[in-house]
């Protein structure tokens, strides 16, 4: 019966894949296909020359990535009515597929990988319950769940999803309430660990203002040495802000909670720490200007170490006509471990794209772009052999270099 009803959700996926440029699949009763694609490619200027070079900094989850994705990357997601009973719920199955290709990260990786295909979401959700508010639901299986994300540095600040199984958007006295218990975090995780995940949405603060609240709980398995742990995030999202929105978010986790979002597999104990705040401003102040500000301090600490980064970058862009956009997007990360010199890279891209609209995630959009970077010593001594910044990567022991290339960003 497992095999079977796996089967059966896979075949819906890459059947309504088939028919995505079809009109008869808008006659499937209860069928919904989206998708996401990002896929280019370019070439560096100067140094040994070359495939297209990427730059992020060694500890730093950013990546400013307007002319700075090497990677080819797809999703295909599928959801399919299954049933529905006399008391008016609904069963469904949801399937993603994602493909991902490499690209030019690591150049002599190349030869040995053509990327991967993965099931990141694959889950059976109840939704209309009896009784219940109509944004309420029951869930079970792999699911992308309550993500927020920093969309220009490509960082997913929030990011509890998993493997496991919940219950969503439960209305009590006007606030939403949501729980969910995950067994896997990773698709390849060797320990198999509970996560409690609690969170809390609807706290009016002002006008168009909200307070969202969350915990983790991180359990330490059985026969397992070393500790359990936990997280705790407060986010404050202002609607209709600038023509936009704002989002800043407080977070700290310890333990096997230290890196907030996910089970630590080392169980490390209490003395393992992590704070971060974050900012994102997304302005749409006229049809034809608009941009996102982007921000994040985090500091980390263990026995016998520390480290903090912090993370500041804008990207603005204007509309000259209906469709066609220049855009520029500045970053800076700087890394400073607390035993040794600071890393640094400051990138900037400058990208006019064709585009389908004015507003600032109008999509399908395709892009030239001008890539240049700075980074200092200590960011060159830490960078991973090959990669954009190192020694034996395409600038040699020069401590700059830049890209041209083109992409094309769509989603449906």
């Amino acid at each position: 019966m497992r095999k079977q009803l796996c089967w059966t959700i896979l075949s819906t996926a890459f059947s309504g894949i088939a028919c995505a440029g079809d009109d008869s699949s808008a006659g499937l009763d209860g069928f919904e296909f989206h998708g996401y694609l990002r896929a280019g490619g370019g070439a560096a200027i100067g140094g040994s020359g070359g495939a297209q070079p990427c730059f992020q900094l060694a500890r730093a989850a950013s990546k400013y990535r307007l002319g700075n994705e090497c990677e080819n990357y797809s999703e295909l997601e599928a959801r399919q009515k299954l049933f529905g009973l006399a008391n008016g719920m609904v069963v469904s199955a949801d399937v993603m597929a994602s493909l991902y290709n490499p690209g030019n990260v690591f150049p002599h990786f190349n030869s040995s990988t053509n990327g991967a295909v993965r099931l990141p979401q694959a889950y059976l959700q109840a939704t209309n319950l009896p009784g219940m508010n109509p944004q309420a639901r029951l869930w079970a299986g792999r699911i992308y769940y309550h993500r927020h994300d920093i969309h220009t540095i490509d960082y997913y600040y929030w990011n509890p999803s998993g493997l496991g199984a919940g219950v969503d958007n439960v209305a009590i006295n006007g606030l939403q309430y949501s729980y969910a218990l995950f067994r896997q975090d990773a698709q390849f995780q060797a320990r198999l660990a509970n996560r409690h995940d609690f969170q809390v949405a609807g706290i009016r603060t002002n006008r168009n203002g909200e307070l969202q609240l969350g915990l983790s709980l991180m359990q330490k398995p059985a026969g397992v040495d070393g500790h359990g742990g936990f997280s705790l995030t407060a986010q404050h999202k202002q609607d209709q802000l600038f023509g936009g929105y704002n989002r800043v978010a407080i977070q700290y986790g310890q333990g096997a909670g230290d890196t907030i979002n996910t089970v630590n597999q080392a169980f490390p104990g209490h003395g393992w720490r992590r704070w971060r705040l974050s900012e994102s401003l997304l302005w749409q102040l006229t049809r034809k200007f608009s941009g996102m500000l982007a921000a994040v301090y985090q500091h980390e600490s263990s026995p016998g170490y520390r480290q903090n980064w912090i993370s500041l970058g804008v990207r603005p862009v204007y509309a000259v006509s209906d469709h066609f956009k220049i855009q520029a997007d500045l970053g800076r990360d700087v890394v400073t471990p607390g035993n040794g010199a600071s890393r640094s890279l400051t990138k900037f891209t400058i990208g006019p794209a064709v585009t389908m609209g004015k507003s600032f995630f109008s999509r399908p959009e395709l892009r030239l772009f001008y890539t240049y970077a700075k980074w200092n010593q200590a960011a060159q001594d830490a960078a991973a052999s090959g990669s954009a910044m190192a020694r034996d990567g395409p600038f040699g022991g020069a401590t700059h270099g830049s890209s041209i290339g083109m992409q094309l960003e769509t989603w449906w």
